[in-house]
């Protein structure tokens, strides 16, 4: 529709310049003293010259090499013929331009030959056309080249535009993503924690209330711990200057992070070959202790009661090894559905490293690879 109805402007753009010249032309030649039938077929010419501008949208060529034929008989046909040698040069290729032009300079040298021009000489009038119409394929030539010019800017000024928004939206989702990722690590370890007391406290009713007094006190301070954590992680994904309560979670944590389990009735083993957890670098060190707590969890919720096997190798300028290993619980699954692994497995690999699991042979096993620098 757009297109059309620039067409349709086009057109009526054409066609008043084609009367407009045509009227001037006219009135000149009724000034020089032309009268009689040559008058009368300089209008009826002329006016048929500005009748084929409106072709020259639809059959552009036919209609501007009637157009340069008219030329060799009436000065008024000029006008609308200089419209189609622009219109020629805008629309069609360089070759069909330059011959519409050479027919064009033809028929006025034909027409300077029996109707001259007075007070000019023929070989300054073969000059002048011959100027005029290569200025006429010319200037049809670089307008159309900068319509294209701009076009190809517009284009290439909605692409950028629209992979901005593509930018965007991907940032966006990385971002919900990695929300989602933190969220899972710190809350999920706390509640399956708090899951275990409560369910005790539950099936255990008839405990002594020095046992449900220590209980509740658990319950207690694993919630103010996961409220901790939950504002630490929120001031950091707000990347505010706003301090963390505590430092970040890393692998010297991990016998804190083993004693939690224990206390809830989850044995761990673990098999430490590393010199010194402490001497992991930080964003390895902090993937690490996500990988454990992540396993822990899933040990709590999937098998709970089921030994754990932990065992950690490396040194700096290799790979930093983590295996965790636990029996398969014949038990129904608890919830999550696999999501928080998936989470911890892109977590891994943006740490460069790769994250392994499957359950074979009743065990179910994770193993994770992490770079260490030297």
């Amino acid at each position: 529709m757009h297109g059309e109805l620039l067409c349709e402007r086009g057109r009526t753009v054409l066609t008043v310049a084609a009367a407009i010249g045509f009227a001037a032309t006219a009135a000149g030649e009724v000034l020089s003293g032309v009268r009689g039938a040559l008058l009368v077929a300089d209008l009826v010419l002329g006016a048929l010259g500005c009748a084929l501008a409106l072709l020259l949208f639809r059959r552009p060529v036919p209609a501007a090499v009637a157009q340069m034929v008219l030329t060799a008989l009436v000065p008024t046909a000029t006008p609308p013929a200089s419209i189609g040698v622009v219109q020629i040069a805008r629309r069609g290729p360089l070759a069909v331009a330059v011959g519409v032009a050479t027919a064009g300079v033809a028929g006025h040298l034909v027409r300077g030959l029996w109707r001259p021009t007075p007070g000019l000489p023929y070989q300054w009038w073969v000059v002048l056309v011959v100027l005029g119409h290569a200025a006429l394929v010319g200037g049809g030539a670089l307008a159309e080249a900068r319509r294209q010019l701009i076009l190809s800017l517009t284009e290439r000024a909605r692409r950028a535009e629209a992979e901005q928004g593509r930018r965007i939206a991907e940032g966006r989702a990385a971002e919900r993503t990695r929300i989602a990722r933190e969220m899972h690590d710190v809350l999920a370890h706390r509640l399956s924690l708090l899951a275990t007391y409560a369910g005790a406290l539950e099936y255990r009713p008839d405990s002594s209330p020095d046992r449900i007094a220590q209980a509740a006190g658990v319950i207690r301070a694993t919630v103010h711990q996961a409220l901790n954590e939950l504002r630490d992680v929120i001031a950091l994904l707000r990347d505010t200057d706003e301090d963390p309560e505590g430092p970040l979670p890393t692998l010297s944590g991990l016998s804190d992070l083993v004693e939690e389990s224990r206390a809830v009735g989850t044995p761990v083993e673990v098999r430490d070959g590393l010199a010194d957890p402490a001497a992991v670098p930080g964003t390895t060190g902090r993937t690490a202790y996500r990988v454990l707590q992540e396993a822990l969890t899933n040990a709590r919720k999937h098998a709970p009661g089921s030994p754990v096997r932990i065992d950690l190798r490396g040194a700096p300028g290799e790979r930093l090894r983590i295996v965790v290993s636990n029996p398969v619980s014949g038990g129904a699954p608890g919830p999550g559905g696999g999501t928080g692994l998936v989470g911890l497995t892109e977590r891994v690999r943006l740490a460069g490293g790769r994250l392994d699991h499957q359950a074979a042979a009743g065990e179910f096993r994770l193993a994770a690879e992490l770079p260490w620098p030297a």
